[in-house]
């Protein structure tokens, strides 16, 4: 449960997944994708993430990391906040993603001639 309030906690969560997703997605793609940089990126957006919006929402950044819990302890109240928000921010990230850059996000599963 967020320590604060349900709109405050929706758009902390809904950036923190942008951000997280953005980075992934830019991490990932072109020839920087291999290598320690591209884990630590990852790693330190994860982190920072928990650090800043930790204790106020828990930084969830993911629907399956909240989702077992609250229904084991039976707390779906603000479920909503942490399954709606991460994907509204990723869905935000692979939108800018493809604004950003032409190729990002639109490669079919097996077809890297567009990687770039």
């Amino acid at each position: 449960m967020p320590s604060v309030a349900p709109g405050v906690a929706f758009g902390l969560e809904v950036v923190l997944a942008f951000v997280l997703v953005f980075v992934v997605l830019h991490v990932s793609q072109g020839a920087k994708e291999k290598g320690l940089l591209a884990g630590i990126a990852v790693g330190s957006t994860v982190a920072l993430g928990a650090l800043v919006a930790g204790p106020l929402t828990g930084a969830s950044m993911n629907p399956a990391r909240s989702f077992a819990p609250a229904v084991v302890t039976g707390t779906l109240d603000g479920l909503w906040i942490y399954v709606l928000a991460p994907l509204l921010g990723a869905a935000l990230a692979v939108a800018s993603c493809r604004i950003l850059r032409e190729g990002c996000c639109t490669l079919v599963p097996g077809d890297r001639s567009n990687h770039g």
